[in-house]
C-alpha cells in the first residue's frame, strides 16, 4: 500500500491512475453499451487498448506546466471533460445507434431541445458506475492518501509522454490498417472507427473529414452538375399512363408513420390485432399497399426519410441533412414543385419543437408555406405531452390539426409527423385502454405493440374527420413508415413471434426487417397490394407523377414505384442493398449475398454469374449514393434550375403568426377562397372531429373557434 501510495503522489503516477480510470470507464462503455462486431481475437485486442494512446497523450499536455497546481487543475479538466463525452456518446447511442461527430456538436443548439427529454429516458440505473471514478478521486484528495507533487516535473520527462501516445496511436493504427485494410482510406462504418482506433480518436478523425467536405463544397463547379444530370437523364423512368394524373387537383396528404415496420401489418398479440384499422386501409380497395418497401435512412433517421421524401436525394452518410446542410442547400423539393405547377398549398404538422433537426430552418428552404410544431397545440395540461418529452399525443396532433388544416387553400400537400410510436415514447394506461400488449421477455418490443396501437387509433379518428368533413372525396392520402423502430437485437427477441428463432437469426433476417409500409389511399384508385421492390427514395417521383407532374427536368434519384422502367434495386445508406432475389449485405471489404426466397447465404465461389451481377449492382448503387453525397455536400443544384421552377427564397417564409396569415389570406380571396373552413360557409368543421382522446375528455374540447386561434 506504501508503495502504491508513492506512485500516486508523483505527478506522472497520479497522470497513470487517471490514465487507468479512464481507459477502464472507456472500456466498460465499448462492451457494456456499444454494440460492436468482433469477429476475431485481434479485433477484441485492438477494442481493449485503443482508448489507451489518446488518454496517455491528452492528460500528459498537463505535465508541461510548471506551477504543480495548475498542472493537476489541467489535468483533473481533461478528465472531466473525456469522461463528460464518453458518457455523452453512451446516451447518443442509446437513441442513435451511432456516435457524436462533429456535426451533432456543431448543431447541437439545433437538436438539444428536442433530445434532452428522451435522453434522459436513454439513462440507466447501472449507469452509477461511471461516477465511482470520481468518488474514488475525492476520497484519495479527502484523506491525504494522494496529495500535490510540488516538485518539477522535466519537460523532457512530458515529451517523452506524448512521445508515448503517438507511439501507441501509430503501433494502433498499423495494427488496425494490417487487419483493416484502407480503415481510413475508405469509407466505413462509425464502429469499424471506434473499434480499432477508440472514441476519441474517431472524433479527431471526424474532425479532418468534416474539414475536407467544407473544403470540397467551397471548390464545387458548375461543370459538376453535369455528371448528374447524365446520372439523372440516364436513370428517369416515365410516369405509367394508367396512373398519371389520377391525383390531379386533388390535396395530397402525407402520414408520417413514426417507427413503424411492416410486420406490424395483420400483427395480432393476445388475439387482438396490434393496427386494426391500418391493416383495413393496407387492404382497402381504394389503397396501394406496397409490401416489399424498405425504409433508406441513415444517421439522420426520420430527418433522411424527410429529406428523401422531399428532395428525392438520399440523407447522408453521416448526421443529419437536415442539421448540417438543410439551412444552406438549394431544393426541388415537393412544396415549391406542387406550388409552382399546380397551385398546392403547404404545411407540415409536428407536435415537438420546430428547431428539433434544424426544422423551421430547412422547411423554408424547401418551401412550405406553414409550419405548425408544438407551439400551435393546446399543450396546457402536461397530460397532453409525453411523460419524457418527445412531444404531442398522436390523437392531439390530429384533432388539433384540423382547425389549421381546414383554413388551407386547396389543393393543398400537407404533412403530419406523427411521434407516439417513437421506441421511447411512455404514456399511460389510460391512453390505451382496453389493448393488453404481448409478454415478451423484452420490455421495449411489448411497449412498441402499445404505441403501434395507439398511433393506428390516432390514424382511424384522423380518417374518420377526412370522411366526415368532405376532404376524403377530394384527397390522396399517402401513408409510410419513416425507419425501423426496433434495433436488431429487439427484432431477434421478437423472432419468435413472426415464426424465427433467436438462434437461426442472421443479417438477413435483419435486413429484411427494415421494410416500412407505403400506402397510397384515393377513391377511385385501383388497389391491391403490389410487390414491386423500392424504398423511401422513389415516394417523390412516385407521388408527383400521380399529381400529373412530370419529373424529368428535376433531379430526383428515385424512381416512380408505377413506373414500368422502375429500378428495383433498394440501395441502403451504408451501401448494402436488396434485388427482388437477392440481399446483399456489404462490410467493409466484404460481401455477402443471400437468396431472399430461402434466407440463404450463397457460395459465392461456385456462381462466377451471380458474381459479376453483385458486382454491376454494387457499382451502380455506389454511384447512385455518391451523386447523391455530391449532390448534397457540394450543393450543386444552385448551378441548376429547371425550366419552369423558380428556386425557393426562405425569406418569403415566416412560421410566426401563421394564423394571422392564413386569415388575411382569406379574408384577401374572399368568394375565391377554396378552404374547407370558406366552402363551409365560413364555419368551422372541427366540431365534426370525434376522438377518444381522454385529454380532451377532462374539462377540454376540440376548439373550433377561429377567433380564439388568433389570439395565439
Amino acid at each position: 500500500m506504501q508503495k502504491i501510495k508513492s506512485i500516486l503522489n508523483t505527478r506522472l503516477g497520479f497522470m497513470g491512475f487517471l490514465v487507468l480510470c479512464l481507459w477502464l470507464k472507456t472500456t466498460i462503455t465499448y462492451y457494456l453499451d456499444f454494440n460492436l462486431t468482433i469477429n476475431n481475437l485481434w479485433q477484441y485486442f485492438f477494442m481493449t487498448v485503443n482508448p489507451l494512446a489518446t488518454l496517455v497523450f491528452l492528460l500528459g499536455l498537463a505535465l508541461y506546466i510548471n506551477k504543480p497546481k495548475i498542472s493537476y487543475l489541467v489535468m483533473g479538466l481533461i478528465y472531466l471533460a473525456d469522461s463528460i463525452f464518453i458518457y455523452a456518446n453512451l446516451l447518443y447511442y442509446r437513441e442513435m445507434a451511432d456516435f457524436i461527430s462533429v456535426s451533432t456538436m456543431l448543431g447541437v443548439t439545433k437538436v438539444a431541445k428536442g433530445l434532452g427529454a428522451s435522453t434522459l429516458s436513454s439513462m440507466q440505473p447501472r449507469d452509477l458506475i461511471y461516477l465511482i471514478d470520481f468518488v474514488v478521486i475525492i476520497l484519495l484528495f479527502a484523506t491525504r492518501f494522494v496529495k500535490i507533487d510540488q516538485r518539477p516535473f522535466r519537460k523532457l520527462n512530458a515529451l517523452a509522454t506524448s512521445m508515448l501516445g503517438i507511439a501507441l496511436f501509430s503501433a494502433d493504427l498499423a495494427g488496425s490498417e494490417a487487419n483493416r485494410p484502407q480503415l481510413l482510406g475508405r469509407t466505413f462504418d462509425h464502429s469499424y472507427i471506434v473499434q480499432y482506433l477508440g472514441i476519441n480518436s474517431f472524433l479527431g478523425y471526424d474532425s479532418v473529414r468534416s474539414v475536407q467536405n467544407n473544403q470540397v463544397r467551397s471548390n464545387a463547379t458548375e461543370a459538376e452538375i453535369d455528371g448528374v444530370l447524365d446520372y439523372v437523364n440516364n436513370n428517369y423512368a416515365k410516369p405509367n399512363p394508367k396512373y398519371f394524373g389520377k391525383a390531379n387537383g386533388k390535396n395530397i396528404i402525407i402520414i408520417h408513420l413514426e417507427s413503424f415496420e411492416q410486420f406490424l401489418i395483420g400483427m395480432k398479440v393476445n388475439g387482438q390485432e396490434v393496427t386494426p384499422f391500418i391493416n383495413s386501409l393496407y387492404n382497402d380497395q381504394n389503397t396501394l399497399s406496397f409490401d416489399n418497401f424498405f425504409n433508406e435512412v441513415g444517421n439522420g433517421r426520420t430527418s433522411d426519410a424527410e429529406t428523401m421524401l422531399e428532395s428525392g436525394l438520399f440523407g447522408l452518410p453521416e448526421g443529419s441533412f437536415f442539421q448540417k446542410l438543410g439551412g444552406d442547400n438549394i431544393f426541388q423539393s415537393a412544396p415549391a414543385i406542387l406550388a409552382q405547377q399546380k397551385g398546392y398549398t403547404s404545411a407540415v404538422f409536428h407536435g415537438n419543437i420546430g428547431s428539433f433537426w434544424g426544422r423551421n430552418i430547412t422547411y423554408k428552404n424547401m418551401g412550405y408555406n406553414y409550419f405548425f410544431d408544438k407551439s400551435y397545440y393546446d399543450t396546457k395540461d402536461s397530460d397532453s405531452l409525453s411523460l419524457n418529452g418527445y412531444g404531442v399525443k398522436d390523437k392531439l396532433l390530429f384533432s388539433e390539426g384540423v382547425k389549421y388544416l381546414e383554413q388551407m387553400q386547396q389543393p393543398f400537400y400537407t404533412k403530419f409527423l406523427t411521434i407516439t410510436n417513437h421506441v421511447g415514447y411512455q404514456f399511460s394506461d389510460e391512453d390505451n385502454a382496453g389493448f393488453q400488449t404481448s409478454d415478451n421477455e423484452n420490455p421495449i418490443v411489448n411497449d412498441y405493440f402499445k404505441t403501434a396501437h395507439y398511433l393506428d387509433k390516432s390514424v382511424e379518428e384522423f380518417f374518420n374527420y377526412l370522411k366526415a368533413s368532405g376532404l376524403e372525396k377530394n384527397t390522396m392520402v399517402v401513408l409510410y413508415g419513416d425507419h425501423y423502430g426496433l434495433n436488431d437485437e429487439q427484432h431477434k427477441a421478437l423472432s419468435t413471434m413472426i415464426g424465427k428463432t433467436p438462434e437461426t437469426w442472421t443479417k438477413f433476417d435483419n435486413t429484411q426487417m427494415q421494410r416500412v409500409p407505403f400506402m397510397i389511399h384515393m377513391n377511385g384508385l385501383k388497389g391491391g397490394i403490389n410487390h414491386t421492390y423500392g424504398g423511401e427514395i422513389d415516394v417523390l417521383p412516385t407521388i408527383l407523377h400521380l399529381a400529373g407532374v412530370n419529373t424529368k427536368s428535376y433531379v430526383q434519384l428515385g424512381t416512380d414505384l408505377l413506373s414500368k422502367q422502375h429500378n428495383s434495386i433498394v440501395a441502403f445508406r451504408k451501401k448494402s442493398f436488396v434485388t427482388p432475389k437477392y440481399t446483399v449485405i456489404r462490410n467493409g471489404a466484404s460481401t455477402t449475398v443471400y437468396a431472399n426466397e430461402t434466407g440463404e447465404e450463397i457460395d459465392m465461389r461456385n456462381n462466377p454469374e451471380l458474381v459479376t451481377k453483385v458486382a454491376k449492382w454494387e457499382e451502380d448503387v455506389d454511384t447512385k449514393l455518391k451523386t447523391s453525397d455530391n449532390i448534397n455536400n457540394k450543393n450543386l443544384l444552385r448551378f441548376y434550375t429547371p425550366k419552369g421552377f423558380t428556386p425557393t427564397d426562405p425569406n418569403n417564409y415566416s412560421y410566426l403568426n401563421q394564423v394571422q396569415q392564413m386569415e388575411e389570406l382569406r379574408n384577401k380571396l374572399g368568394d375565391k377562397s377554396t378552404s374547407l373552413y370558406s366552402k363551409n360557409g365560413n364555419k368551422s368543421t372541427t366540431n365534426l372531429y370525434t376522438t377518444d382522446a381522454v385529454q380532451l375528455q377532462n374539462d377540454r374540447t376540440p376548439i373550433d373557434s377561429w377567433d380564439y386561434l388568433n389570439q395565439k
